[in-house]
């Protein structure tokens, strides 16, 4: 889907018509060199991509043996985007859904350039709660991509399960979070597991399996619960999944299509939890 590094794509401005018998035509003969192994050809505003096959030896410029037309014109867009790591395969795989079918030739950061050809998106789904929002792990699933660190082809998508709309199904006179996050409303009264509060009233948790053993721990008594866990609500639907999870203590867990981080993750334990994901076995 992308070429290896951008020092591996060349730019060549050329004054012929870009069909692929002439494209043949033109490079039969022609020597490449050693980094080269596609051609990006411009014609006016036409473009077309060309992988090169080069004969083997250690010559600066080796003859091209065979060559494939990857697209032509009517296949192929320029993005000019500053704004791009061209070595970016998230970046890239982004850009590449905005123009389904097409390959994607794009100048980048600091002029560099490379293209996306059509081929599989990996989808992953960010499944969190709010607040604070935006939710923690979409910020660092953002970062872990935009790091480097992910040389996969991934787009996330951001799902969040709203505390706030989960207390509106507590039937008691209070409600008791696990921690005092900000931006959690509720109009009865509120208590924060996290204070150990003297509890005056009846009471659900909204919380996860830990916060009802931390409740039984301290209090000595069972507590009506509702669920918050990601892990827990997350649907068996087939779709790769990241969440987060209290019990995971340091890097990931993988369980079938769902990658499991910390709560208080990394940066790098996301970008490790991602790659797992997709990983095909061994």
């Amino acid at each position: 889907m992308l070429p290896g590094h951008c020092k591996d794509v060349a730019v060549k401005v050329v004054d012929f018509p870009l069909r692929q018998e002439e494209i043949a035509r033109r490079i039969r003969g022609k020597k490449a060199y050693t980094r080269c192994d596609h051609y990006v050809l411009m014609n006016g505003e036409d473009l077309a991509v060309v992988k090169v096959t080069k004969a083997e030896g250690k010559e600066l410029f080796r003859p091209i043996i065979a060559h494939e037309v990857l697209s032509l014109p009517a296949d192929t867009v320029l993005v000019r985007d500053p704004e791009v790591d061209v070595l970016n395969s998230p970046a890239m795989a982004k850009l590449s859904l905005r123009h389904p079918g097409k390959t994607v030739v794009v100048e980048g950061q600091f002029n560099h350039v490379s293209f996306v050809a059509p081929g599989e998106v990996l989808e992953l789904e960010v499944l969190d709660v709010v607040p604070p929002s935006p939710s923690k792990l979409s910020v660092l699933v953002e970062r872990a991509l935009a790091s480097g660190m992910v040389d996969l082809p991934v787009v996330p998508a951001y799902r969040e399960i709203d505390l706030n709309e989960l207390a509106k199904g507590v039937r008691t006179e209070g409600v008791l979070f696990p921690c005092k996050a900000s931006g959690l409303k509720s109009e009865k009264k509120m208590f924060y597991l996290d204070q150990v509060p003297t509890i005056d009233a009846n009471v659900t948790l909204v919380g996860c399996d830990l916060s009802g053993r931390i409740y039984r721990s301290l209090y000595r008594s069972e507590v009506p619960r509702i669920e918050m866990c990601p892990q827990e609500l997350a649907p068996g639907d087939g779709k790769k999944r990241l969440v987060k999870c209290c019990k995971v203590r340091n890097d990931h867990q993988k369980k079938g299509d769902t990658a499991i981080v910390p709560w208080g993750a990394t940066v790098q334990e996301v970008a490790d939890a991602i790659t797992a994901l997709f990983s095909r076995p061994a």
